[in-house]
């Protein structure tokens, strides 16, 4: 019986890394305001929880970063929001690879 679940949580675990694709496609794209973006991000616990806590420490810095960097204008800030999703898109597939989803 603990294959169903097991098939449950991948399915879940996909679900949810979708949404932060989506999420992450419509701040690319002017879609939602980074306040949106960032809860979407962090709303996905059951996601966060599956993986190592490192996912999260690392998320969490991310975000951050990027809420920080978005009340500036990109030549006053000492990062670029541009490379900041960028690494997000690349821990969205470690996520994915990590949970095989």
């Amino acid at each position: 019986m603990p294959l169903p679940s097991i098939a449950t949580d991948i399915m879940s675990h996909a679900s949810s890394l979708q949404t932060l694709r989506s999420a992450l496609d419509d701040l690319q794209q002017q879609r939602i305001p980074m306040s949106d973006f960032c809860r979407t991000w962090r709303a996905q616990t059951a996601l966060l929880a599956a993986l190592p806590s490192r996912y999260s420490q690392v998320m969490e810095d991310l975000l951050g970063r990027m809420e920080a960097g978005s009340v500036f204008t990109e030549e006053s800030c000492s990062f670029s929001l541009e490379d900041l999703q960028a690494n997000l898109a690349v821990w969205l597939d470690k996520a994915r690879q990590t949970l095989g989803a």
